[in-house]
């Protein structure tokens, strides 16, 4: 499978500061740029992609979704098996895999590490930066997470809250969110040349009636 079939082209792509975003499958591979440390593929989801993403959150049993592999049929194959509404939910499958296959031919890995996560409550609330090289992150449904550009962040907050460790956030106002559908690669500290340079970054507050199908892929 192309790792472009499901990722459309919309506008030109954006560069500020540290970040770059636009609407076409060009700005995932701008993370390789030494300043950047966030690149955003901004999209839409269509409706019956976002049907089979609604399944999994009206499912009694939360979805957990863990897989380790090549981005091939045998994800496809897992994906099914494990998703609620299997039948309602074939073009969220199909997104996966090629998100996945994306992330393999991006970062030349056979394998890459799949977790799609129906989240009840925020998994990371405190800001902190990855210690892993790079992570695609996106959010069929609910908040997406939150991230602090770089002028925004005392670095040394960061880490677990101890006395008289400063805030992490500079300006409360310079928080940013990515939004449902969009597709985010995030820089960690385990970049070689980006040790002190991590993206900042924290799962979003979650509503008592609101909910999260969040997926994050790694290259293994």
């Amino acid at each position: 499978m192309s790792p472009t079939a499901a990722l459309p082209t919309f506008d030109l792509t954006a560069t500020t500061s540290h970040w770059a975003e636009g609407g076409g499958i060009e700005v995932l591979p701008r993370i390789f740029e030494d300043a950047i440390n966030l690149a955003v593929l901004r999209r839409p989801l269509p409706h019956d992609l976002l049907a089979g993403a609604l399944a999994q959150t009206r499912a009694e049993r939360p979805l957990a979704f863990s897989w380790r592999g090549a981005p091939d049929d045998g994800l496809r194959a897992a994906l099914l098996e494990s998703v609620h509404c299997p039948g309602a939910s074939g073009p969220l499958v199909e997104d996966v895999v090629t998100l996945a296959d994306a992330m393999a031919c991006l970062f030349d890995t056979d394998e890459v590490g799949v977790r799609l996560r129906r989240m009840d409550a925020p998994m990371c609330p405190r800001f902190h930066c990855d210690n892993l090289p790079v992570r695609l992150v996106t959010t069929y449904l609910g908040p997406g997470s939150e991230w602090l550009p770089e002028t925004a962040v005392n670095r040394a907050g960061l880490g677990a809250p101890t006395p008289g460790k400063p805030d992490i956030v500079r300006e409360e106002g310079a928080i940013r969110r990515l939004e449902a559908g969009d597709v985010a690669l995030l820089k960690g500290s385990g970049w070689v040349g980006n040790e002190a340079r991590g993206l900042v970054h924290r799962s979003p507050a979650v509503g008592p009636d609101q909910q999260r199908l969040l997926l994050t892929i790694d290259p293994a």
